[in-house]
């Protein structure tokens, strides 16, 4: 079995405060991809630089205290890839993948556009670019995972107040036909979404800290395992652990009959 977490933690050093690499060595992981460090190397202790037992790995962004990706894994990898090889996207730490043998796994941080206008222009521009890299993974023959945070919910089943946020960022028509070809004919796999066609509620893995979203369970489902089919198809198992909270997210867990 192989299992691989993804969790944006809002900040790597507020997470751990909230005991995030407390829980991290009993969920007996072999990779764990995280977003959104909001560090860089200088900021990271020992444990978060790699808790016992696992090497890190991260791409961290220019700005300080903004964004950042990173891979723990049990596995030493045969090859780390930092970035995507464009400028400013790279600047702000958004991927960051590792190749194990067959398999690459990746962490993703796709931006976020509900701040302003001009981050959803960046934010499209993002998705616009990052479309040749996707079409390259999947035909490079690898099986890949890219688990991450994906900033877009993909049908209304996928939030709790679809008809409300049909003109907000993460919900745009664009954004959500975006992610659906990736799906319809481009032949990556939602994997929480194959295993479990028709959750709604159980399915979010982020909360606005506005309101009593967490409360009331008004959330998104934007935390995906995206997948070639090879690998796809040997997931077993996915959870989302909501029993502690590191962030505004929830870790999200998928076991593969896979090894590396």
């Amino acid at each position: 079995m192989l299992r691989i977490i993804s969790a944006n933690l809002n900040g790597i050093r507020s997470a751990t405060t909230k005991g995030f690499l407390d829980w991290f060595p009993a969920q007996n992981a072999d990779v764990v991809c995280v977003q959104e460090l909001k560090a860089q190397a200088a900021d990271l202790s020992d444990p978060m630089h790699g808790p016992a037992g696992y090497q890190g790995w991260f791409h961290y962004a220019e700005k300080k205290g903004y964004s950042g990706v990173g891979i723990y894994s049990r596995h030493t990898p045969d090859r780390i890839v930092e970035g995507l090889g464009i400028a400013d996207i790279d600047a702000e730490g958004r991927y960051l993948q590792a190749d194990f043998g067959k398999l690459s796994v990746i962490s993703l941080y796709l931006p976020s556009g509900s701040s302003s206008e001009e981050r959803q222009q960046a934010k499209f521009s993002f998705m616009e670019r990052f479309q040749p890299r996707l079409a390259e993974l999947r035909a490079s023959g690898q099986e890949v995972v890219i688990c991450g945070d994906w900033n877009i919910a993909h049908k209304e089943i996928d939030l709790k107040n679809w008809k409300s946020n049909q003109k907000n960022s993460g919900f745009l028509p664009e954004e959500r036909a975006w992610i659906g070809k990736l799906f319809d004919e481009h032949g990556w796999v939602d994997v929480y979404r194959r295993l479990y066609p028709d959750a709604t509620g159980d399915s979010y893995t982020w909360w606005s800290n506005r309101g009593q979203a967490w409360a009331k369970n008004v959330g998104w489902r934007i935390d995906y395992h995206l997948a070639t089919p090879g690998i796809a198809d040997t997931a077993r198992e996915a959870a989302i652990y909501k029993e502690q909270r590191f962030s505004d997210h929830a870790p999200l867990t998928v076991d593969y009959d896979f090894s590396l």
